[in-house]
């Protein structure tokens, strides 16, 4: 009986060190407060939280971190850009820039139509790509009643040229 106890008492103390281990081990990394997106291009990989996060509800209620991610690219791999279910459950647009382009490229996604974009480095149009945005609208009201689309979100990446 003396032993039954003493095996039943190193397993609760193994099981209770096990559990508390893997608790530590999953708050030292807590999930990101927002959503965030990943880009992919010659065996690099960066992760991005937005650069501005605001309230639906209250447009002007924001979280600033202004965070920019950065990107290596070359003329020959594309990038690849992900974004999370979280993003692509809504009407996303995709706003990406040229160095020799007067007006940035626009494209607008449905929603839960699109997880991932293929995006050219080079236009033969607008130049090289110096960065790409993906931002989330919302309709919003001016005084004088007018409806639009106003960016709530937005997550930003550069790219660096060798």
């Amino acid at each position: 009986m003396k032993r039954v106890a003493i095996v039943l008492a190193c397993v609760t103390l193994v099981a209770s060190v096990l559990t508390g281990a893997l608790v530590w081990q999953l708050s030292r990394n807590p999930p990101p407060k927002h959503p965030e997106i990943s880009a992919y291009t010659r065996e690099q990989l960066v992760r991005v939280g937005p650069y501005r996060y605001c309230d639906v509800f209250v447009i002007t209620q924001c979280d600033v971190p202004k965070t920019v991610g950065t990107l290596k690219v070359s003329y020959r791999n594309p990038i690849q850009l992900s974004v999370p279910p979280a993003i692509a459950r809504a009407p996303w647009v995709l706003i990406r820039a040229y160095d020799g382009g007067d007006e940035p490229v626009v494209s607008e996604f449905r929603p839960d139509s699109t997880l991932a974009v293929t995006i050219p480095t080079v236009d033969a149009r607008r130049g090289r790509l110096t960065g790409f945005a993906v931002q989330l609208p919302t309709l919003v009201r001016d005084e004088q009643n007018n409806e639009f689309p106003w960016p709530h979100a937005e997550w930003s990446i550069a790219t660096i040229w060798p």
